[in-house]
Formats: C-alpha cells, sequence, structure tokens
C-alpha cells in the first residue's frame, strides 16, 4: 500500500537520483535528513520508558530531531558529509560483495571476520573516493541512495523490522534487483548529463543558496 510516507520516501529518492550532485548542497542536506531521520526512527524504542511520552509521539519527535540534526550538519559540514556519505555507501557494498561467501559460513568466526573486515574496506575506499573525487562520488552516492528509496527496496516496513530486530540486516537490500538498477543507471546518467551539458549552473541559479562544482571537475563544491 503507498501510503503518504511512502511516496514521500519515493519522491525523495527520484530527487536525489536523478539531480543530486547537481544540487549538491540541497542533496546533500536532504541525505543527511534521511539518514538522521532514519536514525532517530531507529533509536525511539530505546527511550520508550525512559520518557513519559506516548510512543507514536516520541517516535515522531526522535524523526524530526534526528532529520533536522542530520540535515543541519550536512549542510554546515558539505565536503564531511560527502565523505560520510561515500563511506556509508562503500561499506554497504564491501558487505553485499561478502555476502554469500559469509552466509555458508555464518557460524564460522572467519565468515565473521571476513564480513567486517569488507564493510571497513568498503567504508574507507568509500570515504576516500569521496574526498579525492567528491563530485563523481556525490553522482554514485545520490544515485544509490536515490534508487533504494525510488525503487521502494528501503521501505517503511523494513525500517520497522529493523527497530524489532535493532539489526541493519532488514535494510541491506539486492543491489542487482532489475527496479534498483534501473533507477540507479537513469540517475547517474542524467547527473552526469546536467554537468556535461552544463544544465547545473541553470538549475543553482534557479535555487537559494545551491552550490555548484568548480570547473576543474571533481572538486570541493564552491558558492554559486
Amino acid at each position: 500500500m503507498l501510503t503518504p510516507v511512502t511516496l514521500g520516501l519515493v519522491v525523495a529518492g527520484l530527487l536525489l537520483a536523478f539531480v543530486g550532485a547537481a544540487v549538491s548542497v540541497y542533496a546533500v542536506t536532504l541525505t543527511g535528513a534521511l539518514v538522521g531521520g532514519g536514525a532517530g526512527y531507529l533509536a525511539a524504542p530505546t527511550l520508550v520508558g525512559l520518557i513519559a511520552v506516548d510512543g507514536l509521539a516520541l517516535t515522531g519527535v526522535a524523526v524530526a530531531l534526528g532529520a533536522g540534526l542530520g540535515g543541519f550538519l550536512a549542510y554546515a559540514g558539505l565536503s564531511v558529509a560527502v565523505v560520510v556519505i561515500g563511506g556509508l555507501v562503500g561499506g554497504f557494498a564491501g558487505r553485499f560483495a561478502v555476502g554469500p561467501l559469509y552466509a555458508a559460513d555464518a557460524a564460522g568466526i572467519e565468515g565473521t571476520a571476513l564480513l567486517v573486515g569488507a564493510t571497513l574496506a568498503g567504508v574507507a575506499v568509500g570515504a576516500l573516493l569521496g574526498f579525492v573525487v567528491t563530485r563523481t562520488t556525490l553522482v554514485a552516492s545520490t544515485a544509490f541512495i536515490g534508487a533504494a528509496f525510488a525503487s521502494r527496496s528501503i521501505t517503511p516496513t523494513t525500517l520497522d523490522a529493523a527497530v524489532a530486530e535493532t539489526t541493519v540486516e532488514p535494510l541491506l537490500f539486492d543491489p542487482t534487483a532489475p527496479a534498483f538498477l534501473a533507477v540507479f543507471a537513469l540517475g547517474a546518467l542524467s547527473q552526469l548529463g546536467l554537468f556535461r551539458f552544463g544544465y547545473v549552473t541553470t538549475l543553482v541559479g534557479l535555487l537559494p543558496g545551491a552550490r555548484r562544482w568548480t570547473a576543474g571537475g571533481d572538486e570541493h563544491a564552491e558558492s554559486a
């Protein structure tokens, strides 16, 4: 069932996937808000009983505060946020790459070490790319995160499951799924086209406070 919350996540995902890096400050702020809101949603159950507030109201407040804090921190530290976002996507990629090997030896220490090592290696590589090739990393990362929400690979249901199980496992999805790949590929190509054909200048001119990337290519964002 397509609820208002689900629809909002899909719309936000499409915006991230297709124009994310082109309006970097908006995209990074939106990503920070989504991550912060998700963190608040996951943390809310641990606060029930500690704070004398209705559970639903407490969840709403936690999500709002998390989204506000995440968005603010991302806006305030744009370049740092890109590094963090790159690390998150890289960690997911590393975790997915060794998933089958871990599943084959789920009870073994070697399998667990491999899983943790691959995830940390992915985080390190993603963060490094976010620092060295900022624009390209933001294109790939916003297309990836946007596709996850737009294709409904991540939904309120999976978030509920993550809360119930107190683990991130329900948030792990198959990035080879056709719907995800279609949005990811089209979104990334669309963003690259916006830069290649000069539409970024037009976009940032229409949006107050937006920033564009320097003409040199993969450099840090500057004021438009």
